[in-house]
């Protein structure tokens, strides 16, 4: 038994449900639709299928070159489904107030793509005067020096060259074009305080073998601290400071002169005492050769 289901709806909020089996009954349902169920509709049919495919190769291959070779400070996240909304990380420049930032952006393509120029919009929030508080981009490489010529790492080469330098003149954030204008360190304060807020990347953690190592020797002084407080002194709780003193206080013992007389001289044997004993054998050896001679 196979099922089939279809959702027919026309302009407005009203819509039938079709549950077909077998091909041969259809059940039909009257449903009531939410007021911006067809704006998401159309908006989820942008993908690579409203591309013409000759667009579709030529997007596929560029991507691919910016997500191997991208631009300095560029990353391109790419979407294999849908070329229609590229996303991309813009490092701020140093020397900006953007350093230190990294700021999420997207570019729309239309239908028209490329005869069309994309639309592009900053998701971070920026303090910059050529970006709307919405975060659209007012750039004459999107506009009206757009050239169907120009490619996606042109583009996003333009949109970063806009923070290193911006253009008050067609400022669609006002107040940013203003300061920029009347008083660039006020400007540059503002635009560094939402860069720290909403746009600083995280900062590289500390090599690991340095913080393993300090972190080792802060248990162990910890744990020698615990022991030395919660352990009793006892024969077996000795330091190595004062086991190191005992053993050497019996070493020199052991070289001093034995202090019992009933231990003997025997009880430490001394370099002399071998001298002695290789003595008599020496003396012994001299008077046979001496006997020997004599006899001749």
């Amino acid at each position: 038994m196979a099922f089939r289901l279809r959702l027919l709806c026309d302009n407005t909020t009203n819509a039938m449900l079709v549950l077909a089996i077998d091909h041969t009954v259809e059940i039909k349902f009257q449903v009531k639709l939410p007021n911006n169920y067809l704006s998401a509709v159309i908006a989820s049919m942008a993908t690579n299928e409203n591309l013409p495919p000759n667009v579709v190769r030529q997007l596929a291959k560029e991507l691919k070159s910016l997500d191997e070779s991208p631009p300095e400070g560029i990353k391109v996240i790419v979407n294999d489904d849908d070329f229609t909304t590229i996303f991309a990380d813009i490092e701020g420049p140093a020397g900006t107030p953007y350093e230190n930032g990294v700021f999420r952006m997207k570019l729309l393509l239309s239908r028209d793509f490329p005869q069309s120029p994309p639309k592009g919009f900053f998701l971070t929030k920026i303090f910059h005067p050529n970006i709307a508080t919405s975060g659209e981009i007012c750039v004459n490489t999107l506009k009206k020096d757009w050239n169907p010529s120009l490619g996606l790492r042109h583009v996003l080469l333009v949109v970063r060259c806009l923070l290193i330098e911006p253009f008050p003149e067609s400022a669609l954030n006002e107040q940013a074009g203003k300061l920029l204008l009347e008083n660039y360190e006020e400007y540059a304060r503002h635009a560094r305080l939402y860069t720290s807020i909403h746009a600083l990347k995280p900062k590289n953690k500390t090599k690991s073998g340095t913080i393993s190592e300090s972190t080792t020797a802060l248990n162990v002084d910890q744990s020698n601290n615990a022991v030395s407080k919660n352990t009793p002194l006892g024969p077996a709780a000795l330091s190595t400071s004062t086991a190191n003193k005992a053993f050497g206080s019996n070493l020199q013992d052991q070289n001093a002169a034995p202090s019992d007389p009933a231990l003997g001289a025997s009880a430490v044997p001394k370099k002399d005492g071998l001298h002695a004993v290789k003595a008599p054998v020496e003396k012994k050896k001299i008077d046979a050769r001496k006997k020997s001679l004599k006899r001749l």
